[in-house]
């Protein structure tokens, strides 16, 4: 599970500085954003994979509510925001990703507080 915290957490993370760029910059969003938002989208769900895959191997966390709660929120966020991303053609695009990223960053952390109990 960590490999896959890490992994997502640094992906959000890149993109958030990426997205914070453009923001600083006064750009919207760009569709190479939405690409690298993929790639964290791709991260998040091999998260769920591990997470069902330790749960039927009897490894389950302390919480399963509270980390499935996050788990699912992950990965609809970033999708949310690159609908928004893509309608809004400003600025705020751009913080919007930047929010939705940094968001997925904390969530990641709470994921992994609540797997390791």
């Amino acid at each position: 599970m960590l490999t896959t915290v890490v992994l997502a957490a640094a992906l959000a993370g890149a993109l958030a500085l990426w997205a914070a760029w453009f923001a600083l910059r006064d750009r919207p969003v760009v569709l190479r954003q939405l690409v690298a938002g993929g790639a964290v989208e791709v991260a998040l769900l091999a998260q769920i994979v591990v997470g069902i895959a330790a749960a039927a191997g009897g490894r389950s966390p302390a919480d399963p509510w509270t980390f499935w709660g996050y788990v699912v929120t992950a990965v609809v966020l970033l999708p949310v925001a690159a609908v928004w991303a893509m309608a809004d053609r400003t600025r705020t695009s751009s913080v919007v990703l930047l929010v939705a990223c940094v968001a997925i960053m904390a969530m990641q952390a709470r994921v992994w507080q609540v797997w390791a109990g």
